[in-house]
């Protein structure tokens, strides 16, 4: 699979080897959409979004036999998709888990004594002005 910003293997500006890349940087769907809605005239009704019946009543049907189901059918579904999702994680191996843990205790303590410092500071404030 080749990267659309890859020189290397024909992509934009590969051929010219100037910088007249960066001006064809292919800036995704919204240059398609732009190009659609500046080529269609404002009076053109196609590009008003209508749903079709069929389809709304297909749906509508498939939420009805959803809700109906079996609430321990739902569950195990449930639990089925959460497994799968977990598997996909990339889990931190020991020195990282270390790592990220010390940062969030020196991070967490750091901000505990800043706010302390200035629970302080107002009460030290206020106590003087209205003291």
């Amino acid at each position: 699979m080749t990267d659309e910003r890859d020189n290397r293997r024909g992509g934009y500006g590969a051929d010219d080897g100037d910088n007249a890349a960066a001006a064809q940087r292919p800036s995704g769907k919204r240059s398609a959409r732009r190009g659609r809605s500046a080529s269609s005239g404002a009076s053109d009704t196609g590009s008003i979004a209508t749903i079709d019946r069929s389809t709304r009543e297909a749906k509508s049907g498939r939420a009805d036999r959803e809700r109906s189901r079996n609430p321990f059918v739902r569950l195990f579904k449930f639990l089925r998709e959460v497994i799968a999702e977990l598997r996909k994680v990339i889990w931190p191996n020991r020195k990282q888990m270390i790592t990220y843990t010390t940062v969030v205790l020196v991070f967490v303590v750091f901000m505990v004594a800043f706010i302390s410092g200035l629970d302080l500071a107002f009460i030290k404030g206020v106590d003087w002005l209205f003291g």
